[in-house]
């Protein structure tokens, strides 16, 4: 029988409710997000990863919805309220927001001021007021003062006046207007759309927060307010600099009480019939909507709807870093050539380290080119001496402070070895020292110095940029927005997920890889991954996936789930390179046959696989999606999706900000990308930013949809403010001609055209400032 939650999950995501509930087994069956991508097509109907972890984010949302309601309606039908009615609606209720409106009359409450008064008797002179404004309230009112009395629950004050009977009949039809869900729903939907979040800086704290000065007297619409200037409010409020709030449009920024009635306290009066017609009460009426709305249901709806707000920027925010991550752990690898590793430093030295092609470290050491010793001679000597003994064929040069002057050091280094063929690049050193200091380097690299420990992960991550990368905490790489504001253990998940949909993309080779690379393909924990690379380490080479069963805790559930991302080169099978699952071999012995040859004539023959007809073979086990996939990954077996390898070239010359002048044309690296533009390393010490509305001459709503992190781009320079460390560029290279060469291709360095420069209500200059300010000030 289908469920609720799988049709609901089918409708959202546009998938046959057939093809939910498959997935849904596969989930709780233990089986991963890559592994059902990859290979269980027929089952889900060709669901991606990323539909996948759509699909399990919304399943955990709507279970726990599902538990909700049922402890609400246990709860009503516990005090013996629940109606027919009322059931109907709890089941109706689509999300968190809606069951909790409804239940809020239910909910077991402390006995508030409303509460007291209905005690007191005072429940009958509300509906009769509310119900017959022809009253007199206060004559009404007389007829309900009694001394204080106790009952069960307590000593309760009684009423001791009229003013006392009637701010006690005030309190319990607030109490009702601000707990009925129909009516909170309508205001509710008006707020997110009327609504206005207002800043304004807290007197006295004007100097302390500077860097918020942008939001010192700010106001923007709740429904087009940005993520990140969200994230940028609510720190400052966090930070006790700003004071943040929310008001409708329509409203002066300090109403007075005897303002004509807002849209929302007009809904509130409609809603239960209260008009002011000049009858006896309806002027009290009037003042206890207003006093509903303001003291009770505004407030309510401004936390809840700052709530949202808070929970809307964080998804983007932790989404936005999820995509730069993913594109650093994508970016090309070098591949496997002897690297030495250069991470610059000044008065500390430069840390040397030269790496192997497998990126075993053969050789350490500390030059000391720039001042205070400025030995130059040396340093070229020392690198000269490792570059002859070790064969090097690329050098790693570190990104951080002093990296231009190590750069020149590594291109005289180049000139001297003439008869050797050697590259150099500038790499990012993000995370390099979070790595250096951390409990897997001090086992990895247990004799070695923990400075010198940074130049061995700076040479391997330009050898293959995901296997060093994963070693490091997803946080630690510095490509995030915001990522200290936002929930940890959500943006923990998601960036768990990006390095497991990367590293099972790419794939792993069991004879190679380190525990934390392992750890993260589908199905393994690090103790299974700790228990591969000791089995490797004891017993040699793994011949075939088949080996992996001789593991211990590695099961046949793990086997399933982890084979197919498993790699061996160069072993008994040539599958076992490829990411066809050994489950699926026997199919691949069948199409053998019936060709009349072995693996090695199939494997890379594109003619002979073209004339494999994939219907002949499906059967109850192997649909054709697996057959289709299978016949590609024959011809290009163990296909790495990543990038040909390519380097930026940073321009002679310039080397610091000083060096830059308005209107250059230089090329470099994109090093992150935010909501709000794109910031690029044009290799002097201070990375520029490419602002959103300067991406592209057609319009761009989304920087992702032009850039990506590790992307090479030619940039224009707009402006450079050396005092402030600013550096505005643009993409657009030409103005008027549009920016189709600003974005490299990998391969050939060919141009490739983008999008159309975005229009925006603020001039390029403001917006320009805002973001750097968002940077600057550590928004």
């Amino acid at each position: 029988m289908v469920s609720t939650i799988e049709r609901r999950l089918a409708k959202e995501l546009d998938v046959p409710v057939q093809r939910i509930a498959a997935a849904i087994v596969l989930l709780d069956e233990g089986a991963t997000v890559p592994f059902i991508a990859r290979y269980r097509k027929e089952i889900t109907g060709g669901l991606d990863d990323s539909q996948l972890r759509n699909l399990q984010e919304r399943l955990i949302y709507l279970r726990e919805l599902e538990q909700r309601r049922q402890i609400v309606i246990d709860s009503i039908n516990a005090q013996n309220r629940m109606t027919p009615e009322l059931l109907a609606a709890i089941h109706q209720a689509g999300d968190k927001s809606s069951l909790e409106d409804i239940y809020l009359p239910y909910r077991p409450k402390r006995r508030t001021k409303a509460r007291l008064a209905v005690e007191a008797g005072l429940l009958e002179l509300a509906d009769n007021l509310i119900s017959n404004p022809e009253l007199d309230a206060e004559a009404e009112a007389v007829k309900y003062i009694r001394p204080p009395f106790t009952t069960d629950e307590g000593d309760n004050p009684g009423v001791a006046d009229v003013r006392a009977a009637l701010d006690g009949a005030r309190q319990i039809l607030v109490e009702r207007f601000s707990e009925e869900a129909g009516l909170l729903g309508m205001l509710r939907e008006f707020m997110h759309e009327h609504g206005v979040i207002v800043s304004s800086v807290i007197e006295g704290k004007e100097h302390e927060g500077l860097r918020f000065s942008d939001y010192f007297d700010y106001e923007e619409s709740v429904s087009t307010i940005a993520s990140h200037r969200v994230l940028a409010l609510l720190r400052g409020r966090r930070e006790e600099i700003l004071t943040v709030r929310i008001r409708l449009d329509s409203e002066p920024d300090r109403p007075r009480w005897d303002d004509p009635f807002n849209p929302c306290e007009s809904r509130i009066a409609s809603y239960f019939a209260i008009a002011n017609r000049h009858r006896e009460s309806d002027k009290w009426l009037m003042d206890t909507v207003r006093w509903s709305w303001r003291t009770r249901i505004m407030p309510h709806l401004e936390t809840e709807l700052m709530a949202d707000l808070r929970e809307t920027a964080e998804a983007e925010a932790i989404n936005v870093f999820a995509k730069n991550l993913k594109a650093l752990l994508l970016a090309a690898p070098a591949g496997p050539k002897v690297t030495m590793g250069l991470d610059p430093g000044i008065r500390t030295g430069v840390k040397v380290a030269v790496v192997d092609k497998t990126g075993k470290v053969l050789d350490t050491a500390t030059v000391y080119p720039h001042p205070p010793r400025n030995d130059w001679q040396g340093a070229i000597e020392t690198l000269f001496g490792l570059v002859g003994k070790y064969g090097i064929e690329l050098i790693a040069v570190g990104n951080g402070t002093a990296s231009r002057e190590t750069d020149r050091l590594a291109k005289e280094l180049i000139a001297l070895c003439k008869d050797r063929k050697i590259d150099k690049i500038v790499v990012s050193e993000a995370g390099a020292s979070v790595y250096s200091a951390s409990e897997y380097a001090s086992r990895e690299l247990p004799d070695m110095d923990v400075t010198l420990r940074g130049a061995v992960s700076i040479a391997r991550r330009l050898q293959d940029p995901l296997a060093e990368l994963v070693k490091i905490e997803p946080k630690s790489i510095g490509v995030g927005q915001y990522q200290h504001d936002v929930a940890q253990s959500k943006l923990g998940r998601s960036l768990d997920a990006t390095v497991e949909d990367c590293v099972n993309a790419v794939g792993v080779d069991v004879n190679t890889a380190s525990v934390p690379l392992l750890t993260r393909v589908s199905g393994l924990t690090e103790g299974i991954a700790g228990n591969i690379v000791h089995y490797r380490d004891r017993n040699g080479r793994f011949a075939s996936r088949a080996d992996l069963r001789l593991i211990p805790r590695l099961g046949e559930k793990t086997f399933e789930q982890a084979a197919g991302f498993l790699r061996i080169t160069g072993g008994d099978n040539p599958l076992d390179a490829s990411a066809v699952h050994p489950e699926s071999y026997p199919l691949v012995e069948k199409i053998l046959d019936d060709l009349g040859v072995g693996i090695e004539t199939v494997i890379g023959n594109r003619e002979l696989l073209k004339k494999i007809k994939p219907e002949k073979y499906v059967s109850e086990q192997f649909g054709l999606p697996t057959i289709t996939d299978i016949l590609k990954e024959l011809e290009k077996p163990g296909r790495d999706p990543r990038p040909e390898f390519v380097s930026a070239h940073f321009k002679e010359g310039v080397e610091g900000i000083s060096d830059l002048k308005s209107g250059m044309i230089l090329e470099g690296v994109v090093t992150n990308v935010t909501a709000f533009g794109a910031f690029v390393d044009i290799g002097v010490h201070q990375d520029g930013l490419v602002h959103i509305s300067e991406l592209s001459e057609k319009y761009v709503s989304d920087p992702h949809q032009i850039v990506k992190s590790g992307q090479i781009v030619r940039v224009r320079v707009l402006d450079v403010d050396i005092k402030r460390q600013r550096i505005a560029l643009s993409m657009v290279l030409d103005k008027g001609k549009g920016s189709d060469n600003a974005v490299l291709k990998a391969v050939g360095r060919k141009d490739k055209p983008v999008g159309k420069r975005q229009v925006t209500h603020e001039s390029a200059g403001n917006a320009m400032a805002e973001a750097f300010a968002k940077l600057h000030g550590k928004l």
